[in-house]
């Protein structure tokens, strides 16, 4: 397929995407809100990414909020691991046209919904012009209510790594006291802020033994890159503190909400789900189908 003729078919898609919007009118199913979109990232694997963004899900499902989580940590993808379930399909299913993109989407702890994408979605990176549309389609006429997605990425530097942080709304950063864990982030805010431009970061401090402690780290990785990076906008989104809670529930494959809900790190974890559902929307930018418009874009 020659340029001219993507370009003409890719009008044509969002002129009947727009036109169908409209014929709805007022009267339809639509959000009366964009939800928000959160890419979860990290400079180095181990600082407990993936067990705030599950337990992080269910804190906001209590709270009455649609949540969707996206596993996007292609090579080691474990959020079903955590969660204690078995994927029955992965978006491969949807390329491959055995199964719809409602099929995949699966039901976890909680109430919150759960879009495997380890065993397909890295194919989303070198995906041709039809088979773009032909996701694109599948995700505009997918019915499935969400007010928040969760994205689990995969930590590191890497090209995948930056896709998914490119097509989100908002970008957490999370890290630890440990010192490789704070150069690594840097290093991921380096180059997000170098090579990418994005100018604004949410940051968490995870397995801290005090708030003066996480409040500390996040001054000193600030003040580096002011110093080195220019300006850039950070946010101090909360911490999470020591607790034997995580690692115990880790062991069970149960979210720690569910089998320790009142435990400390239970206790912030709502705290920092609240300060999430605060954050403003903006603009279309955090709307689901946009977001997968986006990222095919890339």
């Amino acid at each position: 397929m020659n340029q001219a003729a993507t370009l003409k078919q890719w009008k044509a898609y969002c002129s009947f995407n727009q036109a169908a919007m409209e014929s709805k009118g007022q009267g339809s199913r639509v959000q009366s809100s964009h939800p928000k979109v959160l890419c979860f990232s990290s400079g180095k694997g181990g600082v407990g990414k993936t067990s705030i963004v599950t337990n992080l899900a269910i804190a906001m499902a209590q709270k009455g909020k649609r949540v969707l989580v996206l596993d996007a940590d292609l090579g080691l993808a474990n959020v079903d691991v955590m969660l204690g379930i078995t994927p029955k399909y992965s978006i491969q299913h949807v390329f491959s046209g055995e199964r719809t993109l409602s099929d995949v989407i699966m039901e976890g702890p909680g109430g919150i919904r759960l879009l495997p994408a380890s065993s397909g979605i890295q194919e989303l990176c070198n995906l041709n012009d039809s088979e773009k549309l032909f996701l694109l389609n599948e995700f505009d006429s997918l019915e499935e209510p969400v007010d928040i997605m969760l994205i689990d990425n995969s930590a590191g530097i890497s090209d995948t790594v930056m896709y998914f942080n490119m097509a989100s709304q908002s970008r957490v950063i999370i890290l630890t006291p440990e010192p490789t864990s704070i150069t690594d982030a840097y290093a991921l805010i380096k180059v997000l802020s170098k090579r990418y431009m994005v100018k604004e970061f949410s940051i968490v401090v995870n397995w801290t033994n005090s708030s003066h402690e996480a409040q500390k780290i996040f001054r000193q990785l600030t003040a580096v890159a002011d110093r080195f990076l220019g300006f850039l906008s950070f946010h101090f989104l909360g911490y999470i503190p020591k607790d034997t809670s995580i690692p115990k529930s880790v062991r069970q494959q149960r979210p720690a909400l569910e089998l320790f809900p009142d435990s400390k790190a239970s206790q912030r974890i709502r705290l920092l789900a609240d300060n999430i559902l605060k954050l403003d929307a903006g603009t279309n930018d955090g709307n689901i189908k946009f977001f997968w418009k986006n990222l095919l874009r890339l």
